[in-house]
């Protein structure tokens, strides 16, 4: 026996399948209750009214229900990807179980890259700009000890070949996630959004002229003490604005995820200067 929750999504889905039947219904019921009121009562106008309000709400039900219906299919079809398919072994021809295959479990046998896979799916870490660094490290250990060119030296062609494009690869996505920067930039690349050099004409002229001032005092800088301190400002610039681009990529605010990168950017340019500017004291 069928439950009465699947039922109803049965019976739905099927006035999803036949919109005819329910417009035919529709006006079967609008034409009934024309005769109602050409030829009964006054009386049994009333009834006529409430079987039309009755027949409103069980229509507005319907439709509520085909929106949900239809919306979680949208969703479905929104999520899925080539990804979801299983690919076989290019050597054994078997089902590759793990997502993403570095290996495959029957053969052993190194296998190439899937095309399309997140730097996020390759290093086994969640879709979130604050994620955990060490537990990337440890994923990026793990994957290079078992993926590294040579450990396949005197495998085939086609494996020194795979495991060549794989630890590279591997290598791209443990450096792109590591530091907030080109995670947050990553993020926005994965939604169609990229912050083009050059783009300096877009920045708050206040903001511009604080970097300036920056930039002279550590030219200026006589000791490295001057130095330090400067770069411990900075520091402090790019841990505020770690939280605060967090914060806007969990609110879905990609405009303003894109603008505070930017400036991460520009302190990030500082922050290198002064790793040069404490090289020269040295």
């Amino acid at each position: 026996m069928l439950s009465s929750n699947t039922w109803r999504t049965l019976c739905s889905r099927r006035a999803l399948l036949s919109p005819n039947r329910l417009l035919m219904n529709r006006k079967a019921g609008q034409a009934t209750v024309r005769f109602s009121v050409n030829t009964k009562s006054l009386n049994d106008v009333s009834f006529a009214k409430q079987d039309s309000w009755r027949n409103n709400t069980i229509r507005k039900a319907l439709g509520n229900e085909k929106k949900r219906i239809f919306s979680a299919h949208v969703v479905f079809l929104r999520n899925y990807s080539t990804s979801h398919i299983k690919l076989n072994c290019w050597k054994c021809k078997q089902p590759l179980e793990n997502d993403p295959a570095f290996f495959c479990l029957a053969c052993k046998v190194v296998q190439p890259p899937e095309e399309g896979t997140s730097y996020f799916k390759i290093m086994d870490c969640d879709y979130s700009f604050s994620l955990d660094t060490l537990k990337l490290q440890r994923r990026y250990v793990q994957l290079q000890r078992s993926l590294h060119p040579d450990n396949f030296s005197q495998k085939s062609v086609e494996e020194q070949k795979y495991s060549e494009i794989q630890s590279a690869l591997v290598n791209k996505a443990y450096k792109t996630l590591l530091k907030p920067l080109s995670r947050g930039l990553y993020m926005l690349e994965l939604q169609g959004m990229r912050i083009e050099e050059g783009t300096d004409s877009e920045a708050d002229s206040q903001f511009l002229m604080e970097l300036m001032e920056i930039n002279e005092f550590l030219n200026e800088a006589q000791t490295a003490r001057e130095a330090e301190q400067i770069g411990g400002d900075v520091k402090g610039k790019l841990t505020d604005l770690t939280k605060r681009i967090d914060a806007a990529l969990l609110k879905g605010d990609l405009a303003a995820a894109k603008a505070l990168l930017a400036q991460m950017k520009y302190y990030a340019n500082i922050e290198e200067k002064v790793k040069q500017k404490l090289s020269e004291f040295m």
